[in-house]
């Protein structure tokens, strides 16, 4: 443990993220005897993770340039590392070039190579929740790296979601906070309905035996199925599936690619853990700037329900902005698309650079 958390603090590789993905020092740190909201306790708690660059300290010995970014449901902080997401924030000159900056990546519980029901326990394992999940990042990153302070928190989805609890949990830790594809506030509607159908679709499936299937219940699939009709954008599905035919081809390879690395347990607990989200009666505690960026196609998370409008006001330093329907946007997934939306990032990350200086 201890040679793994030395070798993340090492200067990884600068990355050449235009022709391949971004490399990174991977590394995972073990928490002992680590205690859920549900009074379970799990003897050993493994959270990986992916770094790049370094942390740089001040006279005063507190880390000034690492950033923190959280990944959404189904993903894995490896996501980032993408010619789309790495190419236009880590590599030279880039807002967040890793020769200034200290990425760090992280897997969430339950998902990628952090802990999760599939390494055993199945059903058994402890029934986390973002409150879970967002204080394993915290010991991640003061226990495990030993950064004493973030200029970002930053996260995509679920990410986004567990960004606002940063800023509500530790509101001196950061110098800003950037959600995407997110609200902040408990999820209800359709998108709780969602979440309800994809739970049980794998539980109640027969094939499913309470979690100790031997192959993949077929109520996997339908869980999938609902996930790509919410997340996905109906614009750019009909440019890349004009006929019939095509879109049969389209959704079949993707279910089959998509079914064939997921695990109905490990599915059903990541989208049981929102249960327990709802920042919204403590937005005024959040004392960093925020950037919330949604787009208008994106159906997980409307814009016509009027939420972020009416929550926004409460954020103290906060600033919403809402990216309307292009060819560049892509529904949910434009959270991962920073093309889009790194000229508001730029904006942010400048605000907050000052700001820190002048605190300082």
């Amino acid at each position: 443990l201890l040679a793994s958390i030395a070798a993340s603090m090492l200067i990884a590789p600068r990355i050449s993220a235009q022709s391949g993905d971004a490399a990174g020092t991977p590394g995972n740190f073990v928490m002992r005897d680590f205690h859920f909201a549900d009074g379970s306790v799990l003897p050993e708690l493994r959270i990986h993770y992916v770094t790049l660059g370094a942390p740089r300290r001040d006279a005063a010995g507190t880390v000034r340039n690492a950033v923190l970014i959280l990944h959404g449901t189904t993903g894995n902080g490896g996501g980032f590392l993408n010619p789309r997401f790495a190419g236009e924030l880590f590599g030279p000159g880039a807002l967040l070039d890793t020769a200034t900056h200290y990425i760090i990546l992280p897997d969430g519980i339950g998902t990628g190579s952090s802990s999760k029901p599939s390494d055993g326990l199945h059903a058994r394992f402890p029934h986390y929740g973002y409150r879970d999940m967002i204080i394993a990042q915290h010991r991640l990153v003061t226990e495990g790296l030993h950064v004493n302070h973030l200029l970002l928190v930053m996260g995509t989805s679920m990410g986004g979601m567990q960004t606002w609890m940063w800023g509500e949990a530790y509101p001196e830790f950061m110098d800003g906070l950037v959600p995407l594809a997110s609200v902040p506030t408990q999820i209800a509607g359709r998108n709780r309905m969602m979440r309800t159908m994809m739970i049980d679709d794998i539980r109640t499936d027969p094939a499913w035996k309470g979690g100790d299937y031997s192959v993949q219940p077929p109520g996997l699939t339908a869980a999938v199925q609902l996930l790509f009709m919410m997340t996905s954008s109906p614009l750019q599905l009909q440019k890349e599936a004009p006929v019939r035919d095509s879109a049969d081809v389209h959704i079949r390879q993707y279910l089959e690619r998509t079914i064939a690395k997921e695990d109905a347990n490990d599915y059903m607990y990541q989208f049981a853990a929102s249960s327990d989200y709802d920042p919204a009666p403590d937005l005024e505690h959040i004392a960093a700037p925020v950037l919330a960026i949604n787009s208008a196609d994106d159906q997980v998370n409307p814009p016509e329900l009027g939420l972020m409008e009416k929550l926004m006001p409460r954020v103290k330093r906060g600033r919403y902005v809402l990216i309307p329907i292009s060819d560049k946007t892509r529904g949910h997934g434009t959270h991962s698309l920073p093309a889009v939306w790194k000229g508001y990032l730029a904006e942010f990350l400048a605000q907050i650079g000052e700001g820190a200086a002048a605190a300082r």
